[in-house]
């Protein structure tokens, strides 16, 4: 069983980020969050292992 990894592990984040954005422009909140959600689902399906996808959403549902 795989565990939720929640230190940095993304080549050149500077770089993703950037991208990240990129895709973001000229987008309007609705369709900005519609591309969120979409990539969410995309990245979770990648994932597929229910107990790390269950670990991320209770990390992200914590509020610091």
């Amino acid at each position: 069983m795989a565990e939720l990894n929640t230190k940095a592990n993304i080549k050149v984040p500077d770089e993703f980020y950037a991208e990240l954005l990129t895709v973001h422009e000229g987008l309007s909140k609705a369709e900005s969050d519609a591309l969120n959600a979409r990539l969410i689902l995309l990245l979770a399906n990648h994932i597929g292992d229910r107990q790390v996808l269950s670990e991320a959403l209770q990390a992200a549902a914590l509020k610091e």
